[in-house]
């Protein structure tokens, strides 16, 4: 469904667990979804409410087993009666209780989920220690050690600015540029895991999960910052280390500008 003077632009924040979905991306084989997807259960979702089919275009892909808590996507709504807060519930009590919608809200016609959305954060959650608690793993990365956090994030803080990531983008990332502005990037103890945050203007396929087993590579073997440094300007996907697996990953946010928040006219929100 496309933007039009009767519809209304919502954006979505949406959380889902992404142990048994193949990724966001809905995928089609032969007209029918080949994958279980996030996309395609929200969509079938909405064309459930609307009557008719709603395109979902989301903030970017996550892959299978990765999880979130702030992705957003955004569609065009024809329903003139439902606020757009009422969104929640009613998609809600549609999907299944592995997707979760948290917010819904009536943004400027203008706002893309993807291509207006300025910042992207991730965090990798890392289990350390000789054991962890069955219902916490298929939710962080469990490792058998204490990594040393300082050193860690002495490397992290090379990961600031405008970057050549080639040296951790996976292999078949059809990107054409793989330059990406990096805002932050650190690691810090929660309650129960070691986290690694990191926010950028986007990423690249597979690049934190990649950037994350890299960085706990490096620590590992006693590898300074100057190392980890040559590691990014060698462009050189062998030099680094293991990709982390999926499911510690989450993506936990998306910004976007101030002015595309607001709907021209909020009498209607």
């Amino acid at each position: 469904m496309t933007s039009d003077s009767a519809s209304r632009n919502i954006l979505l924040r949406i959380s889902y667990d992404g142990t048994h979905f193949h990724g966001w991306q809905k995928q089609l084989h032969h007209g029918k979804e080949a994958f279980r997807t996030v996309q395609g259960e929200i969509e079938r979702a909405l064309a459930l409410l609307h009557k008719h089919p709603v395109e979902l275009a989301g903030s970017g892909r996550t892959d299978a087993g990765v999880h979130a808590c702030g992705q957003a996507a955004h569609f065009f709504t024809d329903i003139a009666r439902i606020k757009p807060e009422n969104f929640v519930p009613a998609l809600n009590s549609i999907l299944p209780r592995d997707v979760r919608i948290m917010e819904a809200h009536q943004v400027s016609p203008l706002l893309h989920a993807r291509f207006s959305a300025h910042a992207r954060t991730y965090r990798y959650f890392i289990r350390c220690g000789t054991a962890a608690f069955a219902h916490e793993l298929p939710y962080c990365w469990h490792i058998r050690r204490e990594p040393d956090v300082e050193l860690l994030n002495q490397m992290a803080r090379v990961l600031s600015g405008e970057l050549d990531c080639t040296t951790f983008s996976a292999a078949g990332d059809q990107s054409q540029s793989k330059s990406r502005y990096i805002y932050s990037a650190h690691f810090f103890h929660d309650e129960r895991c070691l986290v690694f945050e990191i926010s950028a203007n986007a990423f690249l396929w597979r690049m934190v999960r990649s950037i994350t087993g890299t960085l706990l590579h490096c620590e590992q073997v006693k590898q300074t910052r100057a190392d980890f440094e040559q590691i990014l300007k060698s462009k050189n996907r062998k030099a680094a280390g293991e990709t982390a697996p999926p499911q510690g990953l989450f993506l936990w946010s998306i910004q976007y500008p101030e002015s595309l928040l607001t709907p021209p006219d909020c009498s209607n929100c």
